[in-house]
């Protein structure tokens, strides 16, 4: 596995992070440039510490990290995007054009668990890889370019929400919730296919 082939991995496992990313840009369009890092902080730990856990777990629970994780991070995705579109839906005073709600730290943390959680499966193929044709760097190394990837995508996908949703911010969170459902049923559904 070359050096390049990591940061494709990490490109395609930030994906998720990055609509998340953007879904929270747009249901709260005057984040703080603070929290924007926060928020782009956490998704990378997150893709950081997955495939580590994967790794070094892989061997004792593969055959379980494979086969609840897309269930897992659909009922997580599902939840926080359910509850997000209805909250949109009634808005704070209960109508649709509502002023959206912020997104808190409780929040993101779910969000980055859900979206973090197939990089576990990641973490396996590393281990199955540095068996076989062998890893650029350690497992270590491969992770923080992982998670490096995650953050500096997540990031900018942030600012590129905010600026959506300071445009469209009366449909944002009712929006970025049917988003996050949706990244949750394909995750599933690729773990059919």
């Amino acid at each position: 596995m070359s050096v390049w082939e990591i940061l494709l991995i990490g490109a395609a496992l930030s994906m998720d992070a990055v609509a998340v990313s953007m879904t929270n840009g747009m249901a709260e369009p005057n984040m703080s440039a603070r929290k924007a890092l926060f928020a782009a902080f956490l998704f990378g730990l997150f893709q950081f510490f997955m495939p580590v856990i994967g790794y070094f777990g892989g061997k004792l629970f593969s055959v379980f990290v494979e086969r609840v994780a897309p269930w897992l991070s659909f009922a997580l995705l599902a939840f926080i995007g359910g509850k997000m579109a209805a909250d949109g839906w009634r808005g704070k005073e209960g109508g649709l054009l509502a002023k959206p709600r912020s997104v808190n730290a409780g929040r993101l943390i779910l969000q980055a668990i859900a979206t973090g959680i197939d990089a576990l499966a990641v973490g396996i193929t590393l281990l199955a890889a540095e068996q076989t044709a062998g890893l650029p760097f350690s497992v270590w190394g491969c992770a923080f370019d992982i998670g490096a990837v995650t953050f500096s995508l997540s990031l900018f996908a942030v600012a590129a929400g905010r600026k959506i949703g300071n445009r469209f911010s009366d449909k944002a969170e009712l929006t970025g919730g049917v988003i996050l459902v949706a990244i949750g049923l394909k995750i599933l559904a690729e773990s059919f296919l």
